[in-house]
């Protein structure tokens, strides 16, 4: 059992229009290689849908401490420590990855109502990408940190590794 200090948002990684349900992420998550990873249970705790809804999908208590049952496989080497949430999407109408605006309004308001209420919950943990643990990894493609500075989270609350690059230490614009 460890005790919870982070909570990493990840993306699906699929074009936004596309719905991804428990049994998409069960496929992708525990079938045996190489069709799925080969994992004995998913990798997030919840999902955010197009629509906004939020679906459990791993059930949890509300305390500080991950237990066996609670645990999930978001990120390796923090998974003991950390909830993950993922968020439906990740690429261009043309299945292009982008590190811009990705959510719908209502995946952007579920989301934030989500991390408001993980702070209120969990006063001393952080929220991150989950870009900040994966070596080679933009996910969840677009820059948590950025997100929750313009809607005024605490710093103290939003993870940060002075020690690593992230995707979004590079400025780029979008093509338009």
């Amino acid at each position: 059992m460890g005790k919870l200090k982070h909570l990493i948002i990840h993306c699906t990684d699929t074009p936004l229009e596309r719905e991804v349900s428990k049994a998409d992420l069960m496929q992708w998550h525990m079938s045996p290689k190489p069709k799925g990873r080969g994992w004995d249970r998913l990798g997030y705790s919840d999902i955010i849908h197009i629509n906004g809804g939020l679906e459990n999908l791993i059930p949890y208590n509300e305390d500080d401490f991950i237990t066996s049952h609670e645990m999930t496989w978001g990120a390796a080497g923090v998974n003991s420590v950390s909830r993950h949430i993922v968020v439906v999407g990740g690429r261009t109408k043309d299945n292009k990855r982008t590190m811009f605006d990705f959510m719908t309004k209502e995946q952007l308001h579920a989301l934030l109502n989500y991390c408001r209420q993980f702070i209120d919950m969990h006063p001393n943990c952080t929220i991150a990408g989950h870009y900040y643990f994966s070596k080679f990894k933009t996910c969840p493609n677009f820059d948590v940190e950025a997100l929750l500075l313009n809607n005024d989270f605490p710093k103290k609350n939003i993870y940060h590794d002075e020690n690593k690059t992230t995707p979004f230490d590079i400025i780029v614009t979008p093509n338009n």
